[in-house]
């Protein structure tokens, strides 16, 4: 919140809405005492938790700004970085635009770049979805770096997929890149990622993790309704395993129903692929994690 109050000279351009999802430690309140330096503040607040999904969304609604940024509470802008983007995504006239990170672990910084180098020019979005085997602006899917155009949100495409508690973003990202004109990759670099916080839901093990199936779920259908679905499924398969895997080597500290459901979902979801894309995103997976997710993958759906 400090960090927001220290974004334009005049804070009144700014609207900052802030959703409460059903906390307990008084978020609403501490987020109330900075109204006088954000003159703009809006806070929601949920009852009961509904999960990061539902709150972007009831965020993404009650929004009046031509431009929507989002920045989860663990993380921070440098001063004066938000009026950069505005000018710059105004000036290039893109559907969205995407930035560089520092990245903030156990007080150590460290800049990580977005897997596309080229920056301040219009690009394609649909032409930095594949190829499958090397990373791309797909694989880089945090929506707090970037800032988009609120236009979108009358088509419903910065909506996203409700009651998603992890992974949401990742199908957010698919869809705007399909369906988008254009978006660019910024120079400018002041949003601040925290990793490593124990309180985060990258560190935890409960059934939430799962939520990574219904949001590929949702890719699968995006990818398959696309007029060059065979363009991008090597990608969208690819993907899935590799987060799959993700998840099965971290499955010791998983309770175990929610570990044989990860089973079973993994084995469910990957059956919803066309036969030639499973087989193939298969064959393409290094042997390490193909042995690790194959035994499950023959197992009965």
């Amino acid at each position: 919140m400090t960090s927001l109050s220290r974004q334009f000279e005049d804070p009144s351009v700014l609207e900052v809405v802030v959703v409460d999802d059903g906390s307990t430690d008084g978020t609403g309140e501490l987020a109330g005492a900075f109204a006088s330096q954000l003159p703009g503040l809006k806070i929601l607040r949920n009852d009961k938790p509904a999960g990061v999904a539902t709150a972007r969304n009831q965020g993404i609604d009650v929004a009046s700004g031509r431009y929507l940024a989002f920045l989860d509470p663990d993380d921070w802008y440098a001063p004066g970085y938000l009026p950069k983007l505005v000018a710059e995504i105004d000036q290039l006239g893109v559907d969205f635009l995407r930035t560089d990170h520092i990245r903030h672990t156990a007080g150590n910084r460290s800049i990580h770049r977005a897997p596309q180098a080229l920056h301040g020019t219009v690009l394609d979005p649909r032409a930095d979805i594949a190829p499958y085997n090397t990373s791309t602006m797909i694989d880089y899917p945090i929506v707090a770096f970037g800032i988009y155009d609120g236009r979108l949100k009358d088509s419903g495409m910065l909506h996203f997929l409700d009651g998603r508690h992890t992974a949401e973003d990742r199908p957010w990202m698919w869809r705007l890149h399909l369906q988008c004109k254009s978006y660019a990759i910024s120079d400018q670099l002041g949003v601040i990622y925290r990793r490593g916080v124990s309180t985060s839901l990258t560190q935890i093990y409960d059934r939430r993790q799962l939520d990574f199936l219904p949001c590929f779920e949702e890719i699968f259908r995006l990818v398959a309704q696309d007029s060059e679905a065979d363009r991008f499924w090597p990608k969208a398969g690819r993907q899935f395993l590799a987060i799959a895997c993700h998840h099965l080597n971290r499955s010791e500290h998983m309770p175990s129903d929610v570990f044989a459901d990860l089973q079973t979902g993994i084995g469910q979801t990957f059956a919803t692929l066309p036969s030639d894309v499973a087989a193939e995103s298969l064959a393409v997976l290094d042997s390490k994690r193909r042995a690790l997710v194959a035994p499950i993958l023959r197992r009965p759906v």
